[in-house]
């Protein structure tokens, strides 16, 4: 039981406000020194510590992560999202909750363009917050709305989670193969994940939409069309003009990336590559980069990936003291003595996976839970994509959760004073419904994840 009790003193430390990274491998370290001293603990474990190190460095896959990074935080300084957001406004304007189509449907093109939550949240938070709460929108209603259109980038491509969950999976998958006795394993890569969160990505994008319509017919004062008397806007030609010029850069690198992936002419970490410098050329022609800029982009993607390989490195001594103290047989011997067998394990570890969403960020989740159930799942003849996409919605669905959900905080942080943070909650409680549904069905349907990676690489 020393590694379960291992788990819950780390847990209790990073609520303490210490760093996860130094939290992981102090503790594990404390952990292991006090079983050596006592002959609990084999000193072998910490010995494959410089091979784990080593492997982060030389792991291609996770060079990816910095250049997602950097073509977020790129494209966030270049003002790709306010562009969007008052080209789409005047599109869907004039329709009751257009306004909150048009939040939905930036921050899916955000989603697919950056990667990163809680800049998505933040920044969407800053532009459309005040423009809904001035043309009359429920406070509830708006923060809702960008809270979940804010999230999507947990699941559509190229997220961050689905690159770290990438990694780890394949490993996971390779192990649960060997320990069935299968020693020419079969593969998942980043690039698999990426395809298969495509069409769950878009079934949120229109369950969220398709609320937002119903509840414009149902609480038409809630949600008020616009008003239409903005004299100087465009129409007709000048209209299609300016959303053609406010839509194509963005789609044009989402496509760049995403269709090199499906169309075998580069990895994830070369599309990866190819985001980062188209990044660079958008914000160039935009004429928003400048030499101060370009330092501030720098430095928040240096800070960013460092505090991802930091988390790396201090999971992996957790995960081998871990290991050393055999809270892996455990956890494995725990979820296959469960009754109602693979179904019972899967709602048991998506439930302490939601349950954990609150106090731990997606990257602890991936480096440290991950590991640990993975195999165990995949052992059981779970598809490693589909298990992915699971954990990513579910993870999604954690952090829209009141009253502990990360992008409620980051929304509260920019949001006016005078929205309630109850308020903030019954806004998002639909749509976690709404993520909880989609669950369902990709679970009832795991076609919705693996059918579209079979079609691309068949």
């Amino acid at each position: 039981m020393t590694g379960l009790l291992m788990f819950l003193v780390v847990i209790l430390i990073m609520l303490a406000g210490y760093p996860v990274a130094f939290t992981l491998a102090g503790t594990a370290l404390l952990f292991a020194a006090g079983g050596i001293l006592t002959g609990a603990f084999d000193m072998a474990f910490l010995g494959a510590m410089p091979n784990r190190v080593f492997g982060i460095m030389t792991n291609e896959t996770l060079v990816a992560v910095p250049l997602f990074v950097f073509m977020g935080v790129t494209l966030e300084r270049a003002r790709i999202a306010e562009d969007l957001l008052d080209t789409l406004s005047l599109l869907f304007g004039r329709l009751r909750g257009g306004l909150a189509v048009a939040v939905t449907l930036v921050g899916m093109l955000l989603a697919a363009s950056t990667g990163i939550v809680g800049a998505t949240v933040v920044t969407m938070g800053l532009l459309s917050l005040p423009t809904m709460l001035k043309r009359g929108y429920d406070p509830s209603i708006a923060t809702g709305t960008i809270s979940a259109s804010g999230t999507l980038g947990q699941i559509i491509p190229p997220s961050i989670i689905l690159v770290l969950l990438g990694d780890v999976l394949s490993s996971a998958y390779q192990q649960a193969q060997i320990s069935q006795g299968i020693f020419s394993p079969d593969t998942v890569s980043v690039g698999d994940l990426f395809i298969g969160a495509i069409i769950p990505g878009l079934l949120l994008v229109g369950l969220y939409i398709a609320w937002i319509l119903t509840l414009a017919i149902v609480r038409p004062q809630a949600m008020p069309s616009g008003r239409g008397d903005d004299a100087d806007a465009p129409v007709g030609a000048a209209l299609a003009l300016r959303v053609m010029q406010a839509l194509l850069p963005p789609l044009f690198l989402i496509l760049a990336v995403l269709g090199s992936i499906m169309g075998g002419l580069a990895t994830p970490t070369e599309a990866a590559a190819v985001g980062a410098a188209g990044a660079l050329l958008l914000a160039t022609i935009k004429g928003q980069l400048d030499w101060t800029r370009l330092r501030e982009v720098v430095r928040s993607t240096t800070r960013i990936s460092s505090m991802v390989f930091l988390i790396l490195i201090g999971a992996s001594v957790f995960s081998l003291v871990f290991r050393g103290y055999g809270g892996d047989e455990l956890v494995r011997e725990f979820l296959l003595g469960l009754p109602g067998g693979t179904v019972t394990a899967v709602i048991v570890v998506m439930l302490v996976m939601f349950l954990l969403g609150f106090v731990l960020d997606f990257i602890e989740i991936t480096f440290v839970v991950v590991p640990i159930v993975g195999p165990v799942l995949l052992s059981l003849g779970l598809d490693p994509i589909w298990l992915g996409i699971m954990i990513a919605i579910n993870l999604q669905t954690s952090f829209l959760t009141p009253p502990f959900g990360f992008a409620l905080f980051y929304l509260r942080g920019v949001a006016p004073a005078e929205v309630q943070t109850t308020a903030m909650y019954r806004g998002v409680i639909p749509f976690v419904l709404i993520q909880l549904l989609a669950l369902l069905l990709i679970a009832v349907w795991p076609a919705l994840a693996t059918w579209l990676p079979a079609q691309v690489y068949r």
